[in-house]
């Protein structure tokens, strides 16, 4: 269960500090990787979603087993936006920096499930 603690305690903290300074961020974003956002609401509206899943980690690390089930819908969050970006990327659609951020996902949530396997084990 210490894995699944620190590993969620970490992608928490991690998804944090990488998303809520964009809360700041829009006009920045949108001259960095035009065209500029046109729909506010979709971008902040993402951006927020996003940062109540990492409150979502934060919690499954105080309790890994407790809320063991929390983690499905965590290694699918984290599987949408990785896999969405690989597809966007090998369609030229979007740059090898949001790539990177992708394959973090793609990383993460397959700990995840390393993580869900784990909890349900008598050996951890």
């Amino acid at each position: 269960m210490i894995f699944a603690k620190r590993l969620y305690l970490i992608a928490g903290i991690y998804g944090l500090i990488v998303l809520v300074p964009q809360f700041f961020m829009e006009t920045k974003t949108g001259q960095d990787f035009p065209p500029a956002i046109t729909h506010a609401e979709f971008y902040y509206g993402f951006v927020g979603v996003a940062v109540a899943w990492q409150v979502l980690f934060l919690i499954l690390a105080k309790d890994p087993l407790r809320y063991r089930p929390m983690m499905i819908p965590a290694i699918l969050e984290k599987a949408g936006f990785g896999l969405a970006v690989v597809v966007l990327y090998l369609q030229h659609r979007v740059s090898t920096f949001l790539l990177c951020f992708g394959t973090v996902d793609l990383i993460l949530g397959a700990l995840f499930l390393v993580a869900y396997a784990k909890t349900g084990s008598k050996s951890e």
